[in-house]
């Protein structure tokens, strides 16, 4: 069999801003370095990620530190969060915001010079780096630009375009390699050709997002298939937290065509409102007994922090994601919702047109080109969509690897960092931070091999016959339809509020749908057959969406992104339990494991009543 082949010390898989700081930091260790995206180098969906990178760097208020930002991720994840994780974010995020500066980014400015920073939900203090409402597009550009520059001085060093840095793109990943239980490589396809190709590291970084495409209503692009979460299940690696998937709040909810496409949060941070189709501003009715002393309970108090943030409690639109989106799906349900399904987001009468389109340069553009909605004018009309997981491959804090030797993973494809719920912004300074430690764990791992682990062509033989058996079945299912099914299974029964009766019901639906996955019929041949392409993420999202599900129906309570309607209330027990996914080859498997205790001094940087709602008696420190 005819498989191109290259030969690497680290393979990253996706070029989101993860796994470009990943690669940059690999090939500034002396590695050579393959990059891998599935889509044209650029077009990541980091660039999606508009508001800005949560970072505290004490521009905008000098009280902000990086305490203060690691007790907010920790309230936003109701301290489901790997605490070391969450420390180490807190801690570097503002280093990797001046590196990218460094880069060439080009950040919104304070008048008196330095980095702007605009207010987000769940962050006490302004702490969004942001460059307008185009973010993600800029640290994409700029981490892009790194790479090329890279690029073209091994180019010119050695002549060997192999021999640092490499792009490979519209490439599709497939399956990992390994050797005695270490990576060896990683097989996938070109897919403009069909060919099959073989890189061979004894390395890989996962950095392959999220999961967001089996569900019939997201903000997420195409790519989104839950690969690298399949990838490491199938190479014997754990996935944590899956059961906390996020829908963000804001969703664009007409017409049909962009339904789902996201309404950044910085339309709240910078004064939007959220009010029914009756006109009420109804997100005073839904703010959290553990949130109370945080956030205002009238429009008067809420409309005085705008001009004085120090002087009162934050507006409710600022709460995290998820009590909004549970907000805004209940005023739907209860039909205060608007002709669309949605509720209406108001930024005109707090801001100016001129500073509409100054700050929301995309949402005005967005709304007016795609939904025939002037936003200077007239509110925007949004609801949930689903948006990010929570959950991802189980990685040691600090190196970002995982239990498969020679594996990493660092974005939204890594599990802990998050906890139950992520606050908008932390993403951004998620994907620098832990772009970089993988890049840093891998480099150490590579320069303690004493030999490299050899790939098995037998191994390689079967993974081409895998992905050719679509061509091969005659009379099976239509990967678009189960593709559609399969959405609309998540949607229905997995999403924003769940039941255990729903979810019996969904894991059932699941069973059958892998059934027919396995005899899926696709015509033509493997030149850019985009009918094939879908009938393999499909392995993957089944795969995946039977992990959300079976760890969903588990969990026996509400907190962050995961809502049971048949258990309301969150219990202290499960704060101490993380649910483990692994792949039996045969289905997947779904065990509880205890979480580790925080560390006393980072308790010590919370009050104790406010422990008291989140931790059980004995995990309280000391009085």
């Amino acid at each position: 069999m005819d498989i191109e082949r290259h030969d690497y010390d680290v393979v990253v898989i996706g070029a989101g801003g993860a796994g470009l700081r990943a690669a940059i930091e690999t090939r500034s260790r002396g590695l050579r370095t393959a990059v891998v995206c599935k889509s044209l180098f650029g077009k990541a969906h980091t660039v999606m990620a508009e508001g800005g990178i949560a970072a505290s760097m004490g521009n905008v208020n000098s009280r902000d530190d990086w305490q203060v930002h690691f007790r907010d991720t920790m309230r936003g994840g109701k301290f489901l969060n790997n605490w070391r994780m969450a420390e180490l974010h807190a801690k570097e995020a503002p280093l990797r915001v001046w590196e990218l500066e460094t880069y060439g980014a080009l950040f919104d400015r304070t008048p008196d010079g330095r980095i702007s920073q605009r207010n987000f939900g769940g962050h006490e203090y302004p702490r969004l780096a942001h460059v307008g409402d185009r973010t993600g597009l800029e640290l994409i550009r700029t981490l892009q630009q790194q790479v090329v520059a890279l690029q073209q001085d091994d180019q010119a060093r050695t002549g060997d375009p192999e021999s640092g840095l490499r792009v490979f793109q519209e490439c599709t990943v497939t399956e990992l390699m390994t050797s005695d239980g270490a990576i060896s490589g990683a097989f996938g396809y070109w897919r403009e050709s069909g060919r099959f190709v073989l890189f061979r590291a004894p390395v890989v970084v996962l950095a392959t997002g999220g999961i967001g495409k089996s569900f019939k209503v997201t903000s997420n692009s195409w790519e989104y298939t839950g690969d690298g979460h399949a990838l490491a299940l199938r190479a014997g690696a754990s996935l944590i937290n899956m059961e906390f998937v996020q829908f963000h709040p804001t969703g664009m909810v007409w017409p049909p065509s962009v339904k789902g496409i996201l309404v950044t949060e910085s339309v709240r941070g910078d004064g939007g409102v959220l009010r029914n189709a009756e006109g009420s501003r109804f997100m005073f009715d839904y703010i959290p007994e553990v949130f109370k002393d945080n956030y205002a309970d009238d429009e008067a108090e809420a409309d005085r922090w705008y001009a004085d943030p120090d002087a009162n409690r934050r507006p409710p639109e600022l709460l995290p994601r998820d009590e909004v989106a549970r907000a805004i799906n209940n005023e739907v349900k209860e039909g205060r919702g608007g002709e669309h399904g949605g509720v209406f987001l108001d930024v005109s009468s707090r801001l100016s047109a001129e500073e509409i389109t100054r700050r929301l340069p995309s949402m005005h553009h967005q709304f007016r080109e795609l939904a025939d909605v002037d936003i200077t004018a007239e509110p925007m009309e949004v609801g949930p969509t689903c948006h990010y997981v929570m959950g991802g491959v189980e990685v040691d804090p600090d190196t970002a690897a995982a239990s498969v030797p020679g594996l990493f993973a660092a974005g939204e494809v890594a599990g802990g960092m998050h906890g139950s719920n992520r606050l908008g912004g932390n993403s951004l300074s998620d994907l620098l931070v832990f772009g970089r430690r993988a890049g840093l764990g891998a480099a150490e791992y590579v320069g303690g091999l004493a030999a490299r682990p050899e790939v098995d062509d037998a191994e390689v033989t079967a993974a081409a016959r895998r992905a050719e058996a679509p061509f091969g079945t005659e009379g099976g299912a239509n990967p678009y339809g189960l593709h559609a099914e399969l959405q609309q299974v998540m949607n229905d029964l997995v999403g924003i509020i769940r039941k255990a009766d729903e979810m019996d019901d969904a894991l059932d639906r699941l069973g059958d749908l892998g059934r027919r996955a396995e005899r899926l019929s696709v015509e033509g041949n493997r030149q850019f057959n985009p009918g094939w392409h879908l009938a393999l993420d499909l392995r993957n999202m089944l795969l995946v969406s039977e992990c959300v599900a079976r760890a969903a129906l588990l969990r026996t309570e509400s907190r962050g992104g995961h809502t049971r309607d048949d258990h309301p209330s969150m219990e202290p027990r499960w704060r101490r339990s993380l649910l483990v996914c692994r792949d039996t080859g045969s289905g997947v498997e779904v065990t509880e494991r205890e979480q580790q205790p925080i560390r006393a001094d980072l308790l010590a940087l919370f009050e104790l009543e406010e422990l008291r709602k989140y931790l059980t008696e004995d995990e309280l420190p000391a009085s």
